[in-house]
């Protein structure tokens, strides 16, 4: 069983959809929210499908766009036992840098949800790895589980954030030819430390970039990883599954068996 830890459910058309839940129906799905119509299209998804759980949450690129009542909405929704976690959340500077001050309050805000209610936090981090570090470090010791979605930057910067707990999501980046931070940062940490994701519909993987992404592409993320640290996919499939497991808390085993 294949757990993909990140995607985005909400832009398939109906049969689309139909074809993603067929090829994932033995494996598990983590789907993700960015706003408050995302997020509630999130809980739908995880309360009709036993294969998926969500995490939800206001996007950096959204922080503009939410009221008082997104964050009411969004601590309405961590009561649901489906819903694992808060994300995707973060700080993102590569478009704008004039509301950054905004973005570090919406993020923090949303980090106190989640210690409030025991939840993992899934972060979206862009040209900003070093505010992220400084605003995650002063959470150590709150028992916090951070993964760090789509991680980008050096073998050193994520050994600092390994030493404050944090999982990396790899998704299909890892398979790019020019992909060489993400290669180096698999090759160089111990397995025990990621967690397989396609971030669907975008980044699809080699063999099929420029298509549209899907969940069971997660296979091609797993077979690189694999590659790139001489395991076997088995061994790179079962040990992710155990990590997402018990990152995000799901009950289940890693057979998909309720627990």
């Amino acid at each position: 069983m294949m757990i993909d830890t990140h995607c985005h459910l909400d832009e398939y058309s109906y049969e689309e959809l139909k074809l993603v839940l067929e090829h994932m129906k033995d494996h598990i799905m983590i789907v993700s929210g960015v706003n408050d119509v995302t997020n509630q299209s999130v809980l739908e998804f995880c309360n009709q499908y036993s294969n998926i759980y969500g995490v939800v949450g206001i996007h950096p690129e959204e922080v503009e766009n939410i009221n008082q009542n997104s964050f009411i909405l969004l601590e309405s929704m961590l009561s649901d036992p489906k819903i694992v976690g808060i994300g995707e959340i973060g700080l993102d500077y590569h478009y704008t840098k004039e509301n950054t001050e905004l973005q570090k309050e919406v993020f923090i805000k949303q980090i106190e949800l989640a210690k409030k209610y025991h939840k993992s936090v899934v972060i979206h981090s862009r040209d900003a790895l070093q505010d992220t570090y400084d605003i995650i470090k002063q959470y150590k010791n709150d028992h916090i589980q951070f993964i760090l979605h789509a991680y980008s930057g050096s073998v050193e910067m994520a050994k600092q954030f390994i030493k404050l707990g944090v999982k990396f999501g790899v998704g299909g980046v890892v398979t790019f030819k020019n992909a060489i931070k993400t290669k180096e940062v698999v090759e160089a940490l111990p397995l025990e430390h990621f967690l397989l994701e396609t971030d669907s519909p975008y980044l699809t993987p080699e063999p099929y970039r420029g298509q549209k992404n899907e969940p069971y592409n997660v296979i091609y993320v797993a077979q690189k990883i694999a590659e790139l640290k001489h395991l076997t996919v088995n061994t790179v499939i079962q040990k992710t599954t155990e990590n997402a497991i018990s990152i995000f808390k799901l009950p289940i085993d890693s057979f998909g068996k309720e627990v």
